[in-house]
């Protein structure tokens, strides 16, 4: 392999793709995020709206394990429709289908009712993020563009989060669940309405195949990636399910949990814009950012891992600050590899697979914590979140060799194309 000239100056497609205007879809890709998340109340309350209907103890850990299985479920399913229907009907389709279901379990009452809407909820509440990545893969040809935008989004959903946080946190106990959810609905039937105005109904000439599942999921390289992301993004899942555990044990009152999020959502505030530009500068080329991935899953399990050391607000809140860094990069990483090995007609596929990652570190960081804080205490918790990261910076040794061979010879085309082809031939 020829090693890459050193520069002193960033590279002139670097320099180019900065000074390129963004195409009108993106801004409505990202303001759309911001929007949905902003307005995303039904995961981060759900638990507080079950306890409202009288539903606690197991019976609502079923519940929440359903819309944490929709989730999964969602980000896979709604990919390959992507692929197969179109990225606008799929998103648009998406999101209409969340404005009716959180409309639904805001007032509905009744267990199997709940159960269901729940799962269906977790199906919808997460649907645009792979969309969304194969709409920013079509419209911009550029890594490093790719790579800026990808930063952005990410600015975009911590911003939306942070302020999902604060306004649920002080109307919450004032008006109940019930109208936050049906603001996360109206917000749902904005984005849809916003897309089905400005995205085109195709970004481009359709592919004469799509993507299977089973290409994806024997795709190593994908698998690789995937088991990478699950785990560096269960130590970020922590930050939401094992960090108010241990700051409770710890006996510390609720505003120093409140206290750890603001200084993350700060932190995010502060360092995306410095990373951005260098995380664009660093997709320059096909060569994947596998390393910068490998060093993200270290900085997050460290990050997080340290919060099992502490036992004082501050240093809860210093675990959360060490750790955004590596949430950034993580974020814009994988999606450069997701970009780079993904054939052309499985964007959305691949993109809903990596997607999944979330909703898996979501579902499984909890029950390691349980397991973790039952076996050992809080340093066991530490000892386990910082495994966790090395673990995803060894898997992305083989994950490097493979992809920086040499892509395989494309499969020989479909026999339309070839009768087509001989046609011009005669």
């Amino acid at each position: 392999m020829t090693p890459s000239p050193a520069h002193t100056a960033p590279p002139p497609a670097a320099v180019a793709a900065a000074r390129t205007p963004w195409p009108t879809l993106i801004w409505v890709l990202l303001i759309g995020t911001f929007l949905i998340r902003s307005a995303g109340f039904i995961y981060p309350f759900l638990a507080y709206h079950l306890a409202d209907r009288g539903v606690e103890g197991t019976w609502a850990s079923i519940v929440l394990a359903l819309f944490g299985a929709g989730w999964l479920t969602g980000q896979v399913v709604c990919g390959a429709a992507a692929d197969r229907l179109g990225r606008r009907a799929t998103l648009v389709g998406a999101m209409t289908g969340a404005t009716g279901v959180f409309a639904v379990l805001a007032q509905t009452h009744g267990l199997a009712a709940l159960a269901v809407s729940a799962f269906l909820a977790g199906v919808c509440y997460d649907a645009p993020r792979p969309i969304v990545s194969a709409l920013i893969a079509d419209s911009v040809p550029d890594e490093p563009t790719r790579a800026r935008i990808a930063g952005w989004r990410y600015f975009a959903v911590n911003l939306g989060a942070a302020c999902t946080g604060a306004v649920g946190g002080l109307l919450t106990e004032a008006v109940g669940t019930t109208p936050l959810f049906l603001t996360n609905a109206a917000a749902c039937a904005l984005f849809a309405a916003a897309a089905w105005r400005f995205l085109p109904a195709r970004t481009s000439t359709p592919p004469p195949v799509s993507g299977t599942y089973r290409a994806a999921f024997t795709d190593v390289r994908l698998m690789l990636l995937w088991l990478v992301s699950v785990c560096a993004l269960i130590p970020v899942a922590a930050l939401y399910s094992v960090l108010p555990v241990m700051m409770a044990q710890d006996h510390l009152p609720a505003s120093a949990y409140g206290f750890s999020q603001v200084a993350g959502a700060i932190a995010v505030l502060i360092l995306s814009p410095l990373l951005n530009p260098y995380l664009a500068r660093r997709a320059t080329g096909n060569r994947p950012m596998v390393g910068l991935l490998a060093v993200s899953a270290v900085i997050l399990g460290a990050g997080m891992g340290s919060a099992g050391l502490t036992s004082h607000p501050a240093g809860y809140a210093a675990a959360v600050i060490a750790a955004v860094p590596g949430e950034i990069v993580a974020f814009v990483a994988a999606s450069n590899v997701v970009n780079l090995i993904a054939p052309a007609h499985s964007r959305g596929l691949y993109a809903g697979v990596w997607s999944s990652t979330l909703a898996v570190a979501v579902i499984g960081a909890p029950l390691l914590a349980s397991w973790a804080l039952s076996t050992g205490a809080h340093p066991f918790v530490a000892l386990v979140l910082m495994a966790c990261g090395l673990t995803g910076a060894v898997i992305c040794l083989p994950l490097s060799v493979l992809v920086h061979r040499p892509r395989p010879p494309a499969t020989a085309p479909p026999l339309p194309q070839l009768v087509a082809a001989a046609q011009k031939i005669g």
